[in-house]
């Protein structure tokens, strides 16, 4: 899959981007922008933009750290995600905006995140897109606000995650106050990233006693049930 620029940007003129094409047909295809973790655009990042295409969406993972590296990009990437505005906003619009553009594109357009991301990805959800998947993604203070219009929203959390504990729960309780078709879900036995492959060698362990390993039974239903909501709100 191609490596590509998403011009139009506001962290640096141009994105570095991780393209994915369904392998089969000639589209149009809804389009789904892929946001990564802090650990910025890896290898799992574009697998799981690869896993969309292979599912027909046209799937677009921009690297929010263009500008400066993870070193450099991470605490204003954060302190964006923090106050709920800022450039990292206007890097997801541009990638919004160069899907939905294309002629291989209907037009609709989804949103997809893990951890920081899944935090960008539940801000986004009021910003333009046709239907949003944060999973694992912290809630903003002022939530009732921020997602007054979202767009359709699939969320996932784990249980085992001290760090959102009540997480799915209150977002909830807020989409169902806003009025917004939601699927939200908890899974008991996963914890953190539990849907992210990390190539972390011996620190490996430390992951898992730190609850932040991949957990393949929850992933492979929220998987499913993001599939399945992308296909009621995005075909």
């Amino acid at each position: 899959m191609p490596s590509i620029t998403v011009p139009g940007a506001s962290s640096a003129p141009e994105l570095d981007a991780h393209l994915a094409v369904p392998p089969v047909g000639e589209g149009p295809w809804p389009g789904v922008v892929v946001l990564h973790e802090a650990f910025g655009l890896t290898v799992d990042i574009k697998q799981q933009a690869d896993r969309l295409a292979a599912a027909g969406y046209l799937a677009l993972a921009p690297d929010l750290y263009t500008a400066g590296g993870a070193v450099r990009c991470l605490k204003g990437t954060f302190a964006a995600l923090l106050r709920g505005q800022g450039k990292a906003f206007g890097d997801i619009e541009a990638a919004r905006a160069l899907l939905a553009g294309r002629a291989d594109c209907t037009g609709k357009v989804g949103v997809i995140g893990f951890c920081m991301g899944g935090g960008f990805a539940l801000l986004a959800a009021s910003q333009g897109f046709d239907a949003a998947a944060p999973n694992y993604g912290h809630l903003p203070e002022n939530a009732v606000e921020a997602l007054g219009g979202a767009c359709p929203i699939v969320a996932s959390y784990g249980r085992r995650d001290p760090s959102l504990r009540g997480a799915a729960l209150e977002l909830e309780r807020v989409l169902t106050e806003v009025g917004v078709d939601h699927d939200v879900k908890e899974y008991p036995d996963a914890g953190h990233s539990f849907m992210n492959r990390h190539n972390s060698g011996p620190l490996s362990v430390l992951e898992r006693v730190g609850g932040l390993s991949y957990h393949e039974p929850s992933a492979e239903d929220a998987w499913g049930r993001i599939l399945r909501f992308f296909e009621e709100h995005l075909r």
